[in-house]
């Protein structure tokens, strides 16, 4: 039994809206009097189509037709979710928000904080979206290559207004990974930055921006936004053909917005896949399936709304982005940052919290971790406010939630949240009404009928699987661009196990229904036939003050594998043998012989995804002789040629 680290008040607990919208179901449904997060779950995966219908009605979702129809099957073999519902993803965001509600707070590392109310959201949206329409039409793409910023939050309601498909990417992405990526979604309408700032340095990005419109043929309009405040003339961009400056296109607009309607399953985002071994999938995403999800997941799980402000450092290309705009849908705030979090040091960053009141504070493992190597002192930041951590990216270390709660405040809800950008939204979740337990993962989804089955296709408990979903949901994928025939979302998806959703992550569900993330089963060890999670290890090694960071792969040996562990040092250490036994130790005492690795070896840095995930594939791969052939998703490309001499 693992140690529980906080519970929920009983005020807290009545005051949640997944306290409230039980309460509006027991009535309805004839629950049991007495509230309890499992009896809500049942409901919702025995009673998929009333716990959807419940959702819209409860939250007072806008739109037209009938929630009678919710789906044709529960199976995957097509998209079949609300048929006859009609709505504007755009619409709901931007109806919610009092007109002086904060709906965003611009922050970043080096300019000041700029505040922008609903009622001005509004106004620039309909600014955008004037002067887009009279050549931007329904299932037009509008991409964005910029930081995150208002514009680009700007940028996607208005093309979801017009009836349009959005699609981004961050600035650190160079050329051949925007061209990967947009030269298969085909945007007619390219926003991009003239230039970023990170890490206190400046980035001028005309140039690459000039070869991408030569590169992707689609595009016929260019919109460049100076952000930066630079100065950025009409003759600075008259070499990138049919460029505008954002300023000239936007003109202040006191003009409605007609919302085109569309259908639940018309597309609203395109998003991709890490593209490591060949270019990204364009996995499509629907207009209704994602504002549902989103709204479940925010409003119920994350416990939103109008009077909470909610902070997630990510960049435009990465799904919490496009989650962390549905927040608007609730009237809140979303603090938005764009910058390195370490500039100028970690304590101006971590300090947003307190100056900004944050309720709802967004991170990822890799950022905590960085956090503790840095010795930063939290004790003198007013962190009151603050209800509630998530955190995603990577399985979150039970060693983290004692940092957490040592650190930060005692109580706090800390949810590590784990789905994908396959999903747009979540299997396991945090819930407002439920204990935190350390290193699990609290609940699955409402409406995800998550199950853990082992090779055989057995569902099990209390020992590790692999992650499946066993019926449909409004937010799963409706193609693949390109993919005709369906075969590739198929093989994706639904090759694995007949006829559920396999996920590719390496799980434990407990008695609880609460979960452990052992890694992506494609990184999964497999030494002697016993599979190992790579997060166990990293459990281990995390604990050693002499490691920065490890990364653990499976090299194949004669029909075998053996168990590879790569350790970045402190500053002027050397892995020496004594280190070496120690590290051995630490994972044998904590685990099994069979998690210890057989080789440790020494490396300068580990490969991590611009979205900070560590690259365990790409590694492993490269290990066993085998080439990468796209490095556009990895942050730190220049680190993987080591790891090439490593082919043993």
């Amino acid at each position: 039994m693992t140690e529980k680290l906080w519970s929920p008040s009983k005020e807290r607990i009545e005051r949640s809206e997944m306290f409230k919208f039980y309460q509006v179901l027991k009535h309805k449904y004839s629950l049991s009097d007495k509230f309890s997060y499992d009896d809500l779950y049942q409901f919702s995966v025995k009673r998929p189509d009333n716990f959807w219908s419940e959702l819209f009605t409860y939250f007072k979702i806008d739109f037209e037709g009938s929630l009678d129809h919710a789906y044709d099957d529960l199976g995957f073999s097509n998209y079949s979710w609300f048929k006859d519902v009609r709505l504007s993803f755009a619409k709901n965001l931007l109806n919610n928000g009092r007109p002086e509600q904060t709906a965003l707070l611009e922050i970043h590392e080096s300019l000041p904080t700029r505040e922008i109310s609903y009622d001005e959201l509004r106004k620039n949206v309909s600014s955008l979206y004037h002067g887009l329409k009279n050549n931007f039409k329904e299932d037009d793409v509008l991409a964005c290559y910029m930081p995150n910023t208002s514009h680009t939050i700007i940028s996607m309601l208005a093309a979801n207004a017009l009836g349009g498909v959005f699609t981004s990417t961050s600035c650190d992405f160079g050329i051949e990974g925007v061209v990967d990526r947009f030269g298969q979604s085909r945007p007619k309408v390219l926003v991009a930055a003239a230039a970023y700032m990170y890490g206190g340095k400046t980035f001028d990005q005309l140039p690459k921006i000039l070869e991408i419109t030569r590169k992707v043929d689609s595009i016929e309009k260019v919109i460049i936004v100076d952000f930066l405040g630079l100065d950025i003339s009409r003759e600075d961009i008259s070499h990138i053909p049919n460029a505008v400056l954002w300023s000239d296109l936007v003109a202040e607009s006191d003009e409605g917005i007609e919302f085109k309607l569309r259908r639940f399953s018309d597309p609203l985002y395109i998003m991709y896949s890490s593209g490591t071994t060949g270019k990204p999938k364009c996995i499509v995403h629907g207009v209704g399936g994602t504002l549902l999800q989103h709204v479940k997941e925010l409003g119920l799980h994350t416990d939103l709304n109008s009077e909470k402000n909610i902070f997630f450092f990510t960049t435009c290309g990465w799904m919490m982005w496009n989650w962390l705009v549905s927040s608007l849908y609730f009237g809140a705030t979303l603090s938005l940052y764009e910058g390195s979090p370490a500039h100028p040091t970690f304590k101006d960053y971590i300090s947003i919290i307190s100056k900004y009141k944050i309720n709802i504070f967004g991170t990822s493992p890799k950022y905590l971790k960085a956090l503790e190597d840095s010795k930063t002192d939290l004790s003198d930041l007013d962190l009151s406010s603050l209800e509630t951590i998530l955190s995603t990216g990577a399985p979150l270390l039970a060693e983290q939630y004692d940092y957490v709660y040592d650190k930060f405040k005692k109580d706090i809800l800390l949810a590590s949240i784990s789905g994908g950008t396959d999903i747009l939204g979540c299997f396991f979740l945090g819930a407002p009404v439920m204990p935190v337990h350390r290193g699990e993962l609290q609940v699955r989804g409402l409406g995800m009928n998550v199950a853990c089955f082992n090779d055989q296709g057995q569902e099990v408990f209390k020992t590790e699987g692999e992650l499946v979903c066993k019926s449909s949901f409004p937010s799963r994928p409706l193609y693949f661009l390109g993919d005709v025939s369906g075969e590739k979302i198929k093989d994706a998806y639904f090759n694995h196990f007949d006829g559920v959703w396999y996920h590719g992550d390496f799980i434990n569900i407990t008695e609880r229904g609460s979960a452990i993330v052992l890694g992506r089963s494609d990184a999964t060890l497999n030494p002697g036939g016993v599979r190992i999670g790579t997060a166990e290890i990293y459990r281990q090694t995390e604990g050693l003050d002499f490691l920065v960071d490890s990364i653990c792969v499976g090299k194949q040996i004669d029909g075998d594998v053996e168990v590879v562990l790569f350790v970045k040092l402190q500053n002027g250490d050397e892995l020496n043998s004594e280190r070496i036994k120690i590290i051995k130790k630490a994972i044998k005492d904590n685990t099994t012989p069979r998690h210890v690795p057989r080789r440790i070896v020494s490396v300068t840095d580990i490969p991590y995804t611009r979205s900070g995930k560590k690259m365990e594939l790409a590694v492993t791969r490269l290990i066993n002789g085998k080439e990468l052939t796209n490095l556009e998703a990895v942050a730190n490309p220049e680190c993987l040629e080591q790891y090439r001499a490593f082919v043993f």
